[in-house]
């Protein structure tokens, strides 16, 4: 990349990276009249997630892609998101969009650009021919066969030694390369199907611990829903019973919630709320 566009990329990053990131109402709200044909609200939806691509990003630079191409591509999975983006079913636009992101990268990568690229100089493609030659796999012998320094025979030693492959091709009994470039996602469908149950299973949750008598509420709040929980010497000492005693209790705690929680996860009226 040349300095103009080295430029050009450090400047969008830094106009990115002051943008303010919206809250759940507002984002709710721009979404809403984005999927009523409001192009402006689509733009200001959109361009609150342009640091969540960068950070995506990033996690792609060890494959010598340059990153500006990567951001763009991951731009172009983010309006596809948007596109298809619902805020009714309680998921945040950077969640959703994870997948599409990292799926636009992905095919990128695939179609367009071969990773390995070695032998970029002359004495690069020396220590290639040496090493198809000889299989030399010290770095301080490489170095002095083909001249280069023996710090950057031992960057490029991985890539001498590693066979170059088809991105897509995936041998019998593994994993296409394309498939380890990134630890795969849920799909939106997924993701936003888990935050409605995880959203469910809090709400009977907190109904189960608020049914709970005095003594047994206290002991799930600070053994359970606390940083820096609370020994049962400690709340024996405060409820002026033995420590064996605050045990039980918690274990009749234990019980009650668990069989609460099951009946109220159960109950049509939570789940039409979750």
């Amino acid at each position: 990349m040349g300095k103009q566009e080295q430029a050009a990329f450090s400047a969008y990053r830094a106009e990115v990276a002051n943008r303010i990131p919206l809250d759940a109402q507002e984002e709710h709200r721009l979404a809403e009249r984005w999927r009523a044909g409001d192009h402006r609200a689509g733009r200001e939806l959109v361009e609150a997630c342009l640091p969540f691509v960068i950070g995506i990003a990033f996690e792609y630079r060890r494959w010598g892609i340059p990153l500006e191409d990567i951001v763009q591509e991951g731009n172009i999975g983010l309006l596809k998101a948007a596109s298809r983006f619902d805020p009714e079913r309680g998921c945040r636009l950077a969640t959703y969009a994870a997948y599409w992101i990292r799926a636009e990268i992905r095919e990128y990568v695939v179609r367009d650009y071969r990773i390995v690229r070695l032998g970029s100089s002359k004495s690069e493609r020396r220590a290639l021919r040496i090493y198809r030659r000889t299989r030399e796999r010290d770095p301080k012998v490489l170095a002095q066969l083909s001249g280069l320094s023996e710090a950057k025979v031992e960057q490029l030693m991985p890539l001498l030694a590693a066979r170059d492959a088809r991105l897509d091709h995936a041998p019998a009994d593994g994993l296409a390369p394309a498939d380890r470039l990134a630890a795969p996602l849920p799909t939106p469908e997924e993701a936003t199907s888990a935050a409605q149950e995880k959203h469910r299973m809090q709400r009977a949750l907190d109904r189960a611990i608020s049914e709970l008598g005095p003594r047994e509420r206290t002991i799930a709040e600070r053994r359970w829903l606390t940083e820096e929980p609370q020994t049962l010497e400690q709340l024996g000492g405060d409820f002026g019973v033995s420590k064996e005693r605050v045990r039980q209790l918690e274990e009749r705690a234990k019980k009650l919630m668990r069989t609460r929680v099951e009946e109220l996860t159960r109950e049509p009226a939570l789940a039409q709320s979750a």
